[in-house]
Parts: structure tokens; C-alpha cells; sequence
């Protein structure tokens, strides 16, 4: 072990682990953990460190003495500094294991929960080009790769479409290909940006809050159609107009074409106005016959095929007779509800973004699905003793909360109703397992399902069956 300005580097390190957040894990000679970014479990390193903590170290690989069995190529050209898919160099089987673990340890360590058996973790079958919905952004002053800062040469064209370096807002990494979009995602993106350049449209500055172009959102469904929607900086039609009708003329297949004018020092659209410029404002997908309307603000599961396996597992777990009333907390536009509906006698859909829920009964009516309702409202303040009263005790209860998991109040509500059964869907095994412990004198742990919704990254969906305790 030897000092480096200020930073340590160990050597001959044994990668033994793959951690949270997609890091993976070794040990320094005093025996702390470190945490590494470009390491696959199974390699033996050289470690730099770029953070030390009382307990533990971040570091980066900086040599390989042996790898891995576990590697494997990556397929994107990007991988390494995009960011967006952390194990694109681990094999798929060994993604899964890691995930499962993942969840499992969670449970285990955060929930000091009783388990079953965890059943083995619903793989997906597309790993690569899976994602329905991608957002890039513009910029005139692109990330430059090392090679040409090192190579001294002057850079005049320094726009770019593509993503964000992690950890860097203003700097932006211009894709080539991405490999987790179906076409015509590429194609779109990378005509949007030779059109743009050969028009002298400018693109984002974000550090100084200028240029016309901010983003890119490209949507694809399972159904065929797409949407794709500009975001400018500028009010400036003719220009705006210019690449529209360019998009429109050379990518005739898409849908839905829209806009959005936003002068706000973010992107986010939600409080923005979209204006359609050709096609319909919305796209539909489709799930087990039922359709689904989905707007520029909607949300829906980014993984279709992959959503519809997550949810046959979220209807099997609740064990639905026909009798039950059911309760779907966080239910956004109330595709689960709608999905378990046939099979309910009747489903309460709560939800705090009222776009959403708008979405929700409109799908529902287009479904003619009648035993459903919808309500909008903070899940705190809404789901009171008042509400249960007026609209009945549930029998079970669904929950599918954002990553955050469920405020401390609605656990205590969901233990004062007291339901015969608890459906738990979540895309953070640890705030699950931080919520499951409040419940556990009182509800046992039945089963366990991760599904993999993101392969090539760390992240995992579970889903748990709590049962009432006798």
C-alpha cells in the first residue's frame, strides 16, 4: 500500500461482492470495505481511492492483475463512461444472482424478517433494448473524451445529444448507439441532431441558459406507435417549426409529435404545457387486452414485457376469489388496479398526482371496467379513518410506492385496518424491507419474488405477500 497525493492505492485486491447502487465490493489491508465502480466480482485489482469514510473506501480500479470468469464484453461503446448500464460487463446470469442477493440481504439485514423461501428472480427476456421510454439531452459543450483533450487539437463542433455524466449536470456524453431502446430510437435521435447542425440550430447551454434545444423523449409501445416529444429553450417557430416538420416527413411511422416551450432553469415538463404539432397527443399500450392511454406525462413501467410479468406475480400473490375488495395505494394511472379488476369485486385506485388519475378513469372507462375508482390526494391525508369509512374495509391491500417507500403514517393506517392479505411492490428492497418491519409482529412474510425489470444494472423489482398473523 503506498499514499498517492492524498489517495491510496491498494494493491492485489480480491473483488468478493457486488454492493449497492451497482458498486462492487472489495477489502483494504486494515480490513475496511471498499467500494468500486469498474470492477466485476472475481477480479483482483489495483485500487485507487477517491473517498475514505470511518468505515469503508470508494475507489476505482486503475489495474487488473486477473478477471473475472464472470465477465463479459460489453455490447455498447459507451459502457465505462455513460454510466447508464453499470454491468453491461457481467454476465446476465450472474446480474441476477447479484440482484437476488440484493434483495434477500435487505430483508434479511434491514427487515430482521422471518423468511421463506425466496423464489428465484424473474429474468427478463430482452436484455438489451427492453426500455419503452428514453429522455436525451442537448448541449453545445459536450464531454470530451480524454483522447482529445490529450491530443491538443482544437474541438469546434462540441454539441451533442445524449446523457448526462454521472454526477456532472452541465456535461453531457453524445451517444452513438444506445442499446436500450428499440429502433427507430437511434435513428431519431441521431437524424435530430445532423438536421439541427446542418440548420444552425442551436443547442442548450445549461450553465449559461441558452441555445434552442433542451431534450429529446423518445416513447415506444408494444402496439407499434410512437411518440417523441421536443423540448426548446426558445421561443422561436420557424425554427422549431423547421425540425418538426423535418421529423414528421422523414420518420412518417410516428404517432404522436409534440412540444413543449420551456424557459425553467429544469426540465421537467409536468407543470410545462405540450403542444401537439401532428398525430394525437397520446400513444396506447397494450396488456392482456387491456389498453392503456399514455401521454408525455404519464408514467408506465419501462419495461412493458417485463411490467406484464411483474404484475400476473402482483395478481397471483393476492389471490383474488371475486369477493374481495381491494385497496391500490400509489396506483398511478391504475394499471395494476385495472389489471386485477376482473378478478376483484371491486378496486379502490389512490394516487397524489391528479394527471395521473385523470389517465386512470379514462383508461378504465376505454376498458369498460366498472368496478374500479379512482381518488387523488397526498396517501397520508387521504387514506384517513374517514375515507375507510365511506369506502369500505379492504380485504386486501396492494401497494406500489415510489422509491421512498410508504410514509410511516400509512403503514400505521394499513395496521389499523388490518387487512386479511398485503401485496408490497418494490423497486427498493431496502425502504421495503425498512416497511415490512413495522408490520412484522403483526403480518408474517408468505413470499418473496424479485423480477428483473433493468437488466445490465443494479436495479430490482420485489414483490411480497404479507399474510395476517392468527
Amino acid at each position: 500500500m503506498r499514499k498517492n497525493r492524498r489517495r491510496l492505492i491498494f494493491e492485489n485486491v480480491a473483488v468478493m461482492d457486488a454492493g449497492a447502487k451497482g458498486k462492487t465490493v472489495g477489502k483494504a489491508p486494515d480490513g475496511r470495505i471498499v467500494f468500486l465502480d469498474n470492477a466485476v466480482p472475481g477480479d483482483v485489482v489495483d485500487v485507487q481511492t477517491h473517498k475514505k469514510r470511518k468505515s469503508y473506501f470508494e475507489g476505482t480500479a486503475v489495474a487488473f492483475h486477473s478477471l473475472s470468469e464472470k465477465r463479459v464484453e460489453p455490447e455498447c461503446e459507451h459502457f465505462g463512461v455513460c454510466g447508464g448500464c453499470k454491468w453491461q460487463n457481467m454476465g446476465y446470469d450472474h446480474q441476477l444472482y447479484y440482484k437476488q442477493k440484493e434483495v434477500e440481504n435487505n430483508l434479511k439485514r434491514i427487515g430482521h424478517l422471518d423468511l421463506p423461501e425466496i423464489q428465484s428472480i424473474l429474468g427478463s427476456k430482452d436484455i438489451y433494448f427492453y426500455r419503452n421510454k428514453m429522455e436525451f439531452s442537448f448541449s453545445d459543450s459536450r464531454w470530451l473524451t480524454m483522447d482529445e483533450i490529450q491530443s491538443n487539437k482544437d474541438i469546434d463542433n462540441k454539441n451533442a445529444l445524449g446523457f448526462h455524466i454521472p454526477g456532472m449536470w452541465d456535461k453531457i456524453l453524445d451517444i452513438k448507439k444506445c442499446h436500450l431502446q428499440r429502433d427507430p430510437s437511434n435513428a431519431i435521435r441521431l437524424e435530430t441532431k445532423k438536421f439541427a447542425q446542418e440548420n444552425d440550430l442551436t443547442f442548450f447551454n445549461p450553465r449559461n441558459q441558452h441555445g434552442l434545444l433542451r431534450t429529446l423523449m423518445i416513447r415506444t409501445a408494444s402496439t407499434g406507435e410512437l411518440m417523441v416529444l421536443i423540448q426548446f429553450f426558445e421561443e422561436n417557430k420557424p425554427q422549431i417549426e423547421l425540425l418538426l416538420n423535418h421529423l414528421k416527413e422523414t420518420f412518417p411511422d410516428i404517432t404522436s409529435l409534440l412540444y413543449v416551450v420551456n424557459t425553467k432553469q429544469n426540465d421537467t415538463i409536468y407543470d410545462q404545457e405540450v403542444i401537439c404539432f401532428a398525430g394525437r397527443d397520446h400513444i396506447f399500450e397494450e396488456m392482456e387486452g387491456l389498453s392503456f392511454k399514455i401521454t408525455a406525462k404519464s408514467f408506465y413501467q419501462t419495461n412493458s414485457e417485463q411490467a406484464y410479468e411483474l404484475y400476473k406475480v402482483t395478481r397471483d400473490f393476492a389471490m383474488l376469489t371475486g369477493n374481495e375488495l381491494v385497496y391500490d395505494l400509489y396506483t398511478g394511472t391504475g394499471t395494476i388496479a385495472q389489471f386485477v379488476a376482473k378478478k376483484a369485486k371491486k378496486v379502490i385506485g389512490i394516487e397524489s398526482v391528479p394527471d395521473a388519475i385523470l389517465d386512470a378513469k379514462a383508461n378504465a372507462e376505454r376498458n369498460n371496467i366498472n368496478n374500479v375508482a379512482f381518488f387523488v390526494g397526498d396517501m397520508k391525508n387521504v387514506f384517513n379513518d374517514s375515507f375507510i369509512a365511506q369506502h369500505g374495509k379492504p380485504d386486501v391491500i396492494i401497494t406500489d410506492p415510489p422509491r421512498d417507500g410508504m410514509h410511516k403514517d400509512v403503514v400505521q393506517q394499513i395496521l389499523n385496518i388490518s387487512p386479511q392479505r398485503i401485496v408490497y411492490v418494490s423497486c427498493n428492497s431496502a425502504t421495503q424491507a425498512r416497511d415490512l418491519e413495522l408490520m412484522k409482529d403483526r403480518y408474517e412474510v408468505v413470499k418473496v419474488q424479485p423480477v428483473d425489470m433493468f437488466p445490465q444494472t443494479h436495479h430490482v423489482e420485489n414483490v411480497v405477500l404479507l399474510k395476517k398473523k392468527n
